[in-house]
């Protein structure tokens, strides 16, 4: 095709132009042309009997192995994964948490919203574009498996001769979750009886897949003697290798099913750099405070007594008196013995119900300098999201603004783009609740809620603030950490406060000069959070609560934007509800 627009031309001139046009394609060869690679992946998921806390259960795997593998890329790569469904009798999805999914909305993996599910025994192609470097996520989302094991990470570094303004030694990645041992079915068949059955605090944490639960504990004896076995190399500690005077980027990130964390390595300050795939105004910390679905990069100095090793631990905040012990591994420094403990005991976590801290650090992340995306400077809508446990014909549901998320037969994406208005709910979910007579901080009178698969229709390229706002669940007293997700953007943070959001005074507190980007962000016990984001992804996207029980009852929402830009769906994403006879494998 380039020789088709060649003219003819003097010989000795021909070879000049002909040296030149090489020159150039070597240079785009060089350059921007091949920056952007294909990285491919084969995985099959399926059960197998892990015991990442010392107790035997089954568990879901890639390739064998939880967390799955890290997918490590850079930026503008094409990431295409070919995951086989070896689960026999479930089905699957798998979200690219973190990663925008520009023109490919229908591999967002978010079953009921982009894609049918992947069923027993096929193979679905996920193909889509890393256009940013940072610290990402994968985890299934398909019902509450994630919590099963199925979660990695995803590792996206700069082009070839690009730099980070910051410097270290080495990189290391570094996944916090709590972990059940009920599984995610016995715990969904509580979450929807009556009476409600609540899943419980999980039995352990684990660090990068390892915990250790304490097998003298269990009241019941197994028939089976060897189902908890504290000498199972599966439970062995996360141990962290470190060179005496190297500093080391820790990207540490929490796809936790329900717990707030703290994360601390003994005597050893961690300098934040990086949050969900934007670069941080350097801020120091002892303890670090993640929610689920976020991630952070930091830097730690390994300038400590290099004759011993210390303790890494994760521990439980914002749930009343934790019953989980916390989760353990060391910091070793080289060349001690890498099972050697350390000398001390672990040290103490914070208190678990003191949410200065916390708010602390939510108000100290802000853009690097330097890397400022500045927000415009006023929203083409407000809607404000009331964060409320309810009950719907005697269920216990959590609910916004008074009405509980159901998903459809047919995915959003699909019954948009094909225009099928019968599949869900067209009458779209309210944009605020009675701000003037709802106190946030008493137990409702009336805790009813309705239900709906409606959806946020946001005009193309608008402006749009979120204020999410929490109250007081159904217990007295209580007020939950959630930590919402947004799927195909990332929104700027303008602020947090304590107590009602006040819309005609709170907005003036907005920070529009250097507010972080993020894709997820807590809203604190009796407090709110402001977003801001553009609608500028043609798609349908969920925006939810990343806590899976809370999810499961209901508690999220749809967005649609630009769906007549929304290219040719793929056949694959199909397969349920109407768009049954449309699949092509």
């Amino acid at each position: 095709m380039i020789f088709s627009n060649m003219v003819l031309i003097p010989k000795c001139k021909s070879r000049v132009i002909l040296f030149l046009w090489l020159l150039g394609i070597t240079a785009l060869l060089n350059g921007s042309a091949v920056e952007a690679r294909i990285r491919r992946y084969k995985w099959e998921v399926k059960y197998d009997y892990k015991s990442p806390d010392c107790l035997k259960k089954l568990v879901i795997t890639i390739n064998g192995g939880t967390p799955g593998p890290t997918i490590t890329a850079q930026q503008n790569d094409t990431i295409i994964v070919e995951l086989t469904n070896g689960l026999l009798t479930e089905n699957v999805a798998i979200h690219w948490h973190g990663i925008r999914q520009i023109g490919t909305p229908w591999f967002d993996g978010t079953e009921g919203v982009t894609q049918c599910p992947i069923l027993p025994g096929t193979t679905f192609k996920y193909q889509f574009v890393v256009d940013r470097a940072g610290t990402y996520l994968y985890h299934a989302h398909y019902g509450m498996q994630r919590e099963a094991g199925l979660y990695g990470s995803i590792i996206v570094g700069l082009p070839d001769g690009k730099s980070e303004p910051f410097t270290y030694d080495y990189d290391r990645n570094i996944i916090l979750n709590d972990w059940y041992h009920k599984s995610t079915y016995e715990q969904a068949a509580g979450l929807s009886a009556i009476p409600f059955q609540w899943v419980g605090e999980p039995q352990s944490l684990l660090i990068h897949g390892r915990g250790k639960f304490n097998c003298s504990t269990l009241t019941t004896p197994s028939l089976d003697a060897g189902i908890c076995n504290a000498t199972n190399p599966d439970c062995e500690p996360f141990r962290l290798i470190a060179v005496p005077g190297k500093t080391y980027r820790l990207r540490i990130s929490s796809l936790t099913a329900l717990s707030a964390l703290s994360f601390q390595i003994e005597g050893h300050n961690m300098t934040v750099v990086e949050a969900d795939g934007h670069y941080v105004e350097p801020f120091v910390v002892q303890n670090l405070f993640l929610y689920s679905g976020e991630t952070y990069s930091v830097l730690v100095k390994a300038d400590q007594d290099p004759t011993r090793n210390y303790w890494i631990t994760s521990n439980i905040v914002g749930r009343s008196a934790p019953k989980t012990p916390p989760g353990l591994g060391v910091f070793v420094y080289y060349p001690n013995h890498p099972r050697r403990s350390p000398p001390t005991t672990p040290p103490p976590p914070p208190l678990w119900n003191n949410t200065d801290p916390r708010l602390a650090q939510s108000h100290a992340i802000k853009a690097r300098q330097g890397y400022i995306h500045t927000p415009p400077s006023r929203s083409d809508r407000v809607i404000v999201f009331l964060n409320t446990q309810n009950t719907i014909n005697g269920n216990v549901r959590w609910s916004v603004n008074n009405v509980s998320f159901a998903l459809p037969h047919t995915p959003y994406l699909i019954a948009l783009k094909e225009n099928l208005t019968h599949v869900f709910d067209q009458t779209p979910p309210p944009d605020g609740y009675d701000f003037q007579n709802y106190d946030i901080r008493i137990v409702q009178e009336n805790r009813n809620a309705t239900s709906s698969n409606g959806v946020y229709r946001l005009n193309f390229n608008s402006t749009v603030d979120i204020i999410l706002q929490n109250a007081n669940s159904m217990s007295l007293g209580t007020s939950e950490t959630h930590p919402w997700h947004l799927h195909g953007h990332d929104f700027w943070v303008l602020g947090y406060g304590e107590g009602k959001f006040d819309m005609f005074n709170d907005p003036k507190k907005y920070n529009l000069v250097n507010p972080i980007m993020k894709n997820t962000v807590p809203v604190h016990p009796y407090g709110w959070t402001a977003l801001r984001f553009r609608a500028d992804n043609p798609g349908a996207w969920a925006f939810h609560c990343h806590i899976e029980s809370h999810f499961y009852m209901g508690m999220g929402v749809v967005f649609a934007e630009g769906i007549d830009k929304v290219g040719k769906l793929p056949s694959s994403a199909m397969g349920c509800g109407e768009t049954q006879g449309l699949y092509r494998p």
